[in-house]
């Protein structure tokens, strides 16, 4: 090879080297503005173009480690919350406001779970996200559900659980009783589903309906506004074809 043609040789590769490292520098350039944009633990640092050290990096995990869930109902924590909030919330009287006027319900201390879940339910704001959604004519009004995806955030963040039932010697389904309602499918134990309730609007009662649902209180005030509601026309499936939105408070 000549003398001529190995300097062009070198010259050439210099040339390709000089271009590799040009590449690799942009690169890192761009790596470090987006660590820039990134959460870290030293932004200063981060904004020079260092990234986290291995005692930054250990430290972020911890605190992500030592974040609490937040607190949801279930079957296996239900019962003892849920005692312990009815003795700090021994209130038994709701009023469920309707655009055809007020319901007051009076809730059985007889029945101390399902009366504390109520209670919390109405202090959590749930029933304030659902309507009244079914109206079976002459036998029952049914609220506690909506298809609104605000009331099924509100029921994630609540939790995902059924309780068990109380039953009560003496308790039936006569006009103006309030109960909760259950799955008829795969629950042999009657377990009442916890934000469902009905009242019943039948004259004569629903009597057939002993023993399958836990009957936690009665309307003391307003059912003339209960039969208004039971009055509104429906679509085939009993759904009203106007929404009657609840709104759900604590009386005393």
């Amino acid at each position: 090879m000549s003398f001529t043609k190995s300097i062009l040789c070198f010259c050439v590769s210099i040339l390709i080297f000089s271009s590799c490292e040009d590449t690799h520098s942009k690169k890192n350039k761009q790596d470090v503005k987006t660590n820039t944009d990134s959460i870290s633990v030293n932004d200063k640092k981060r904004k020079e173009g260092f990234t986290a050290t291995q005692n930054e990096k250990k430290s972020d995990n911890e605190n992500k480690d030592t974040e609490e869930e937040p607190f949801r109902l279930t079957n296996d924590n239900l019962e003892e919350f849920l005692t312990n909030y009815g003795k700090e919330n021994p209130e038994t009287l709701v009023n469920i406001k309707t655009i055809h006027g007020d319901i007051h319900i009076k809730l059985y201390k007889k029945t101390p779970i399902h009366r504390a879940n109520f209670i919390y339910l109405v202090k959590q704001k749930y029933f304030d996200e659902t309507f009244f959604y079914r109206v079976a004519k002459g036998f029952v009004i049914q609220g506690g559900n909506s298809d609104r995806q605000q009331m099924a955030n509100k029921r994630h963040e609540i939790g995902d659980y059924t309780i068990p039932q109380e039953p009560v010697k003496g308790l039936r389904h006569t006009r103006g009783a309030v109960a909760l309602s259950k799955q008829w499918v795969d629950n042999p134990s009657n377990r009442s589903t916890p934000f469902e309730f009905f009242i019943v609007i039948a004259k004569n009662g629903a009597f057939h309906l002993d023993g399958e649902h836990t009957i936690f209180g009665k309307v003391v005030k307003g059912m003339d506004v209960a039969d208004k509601i039971s009055n509104v026309p429906t679509d085939g499936s009993e759904w009203p074809k106007e929404n009657i939105f609840i709104k759900a408070e604590v009386i005393k």
